[in-house]
């Protein structure tokens, strides 16, 4: 199955499906990205990798 672009909208991740976290049916690369950045935290993948995108700042 092809990666998927995180549902975070400003997230530039591509997560393997069986990887993602899903919420409200859309998938998204990591926690922090799945609650929305509420404390501005940054996108950590769950492999422990971060991405490039600005999200969560």
């Amino acid at each position: 199955m092809a990666p998927l672009p995180c549902a975070c909208p400003s997230c530039s991740c591509l997560v393997p499906a069986g990887e993602a976290v899903v919420r409200n049916n859309l998938s998204y690369c990591c926690e922090a990205c799945a609650n929305g950045h509420p404390n501005h935290e940054p996108c950590h993948a769950a492999s422990g990798a971060g991405c490039d995108c600005a999200c969560g700042s």
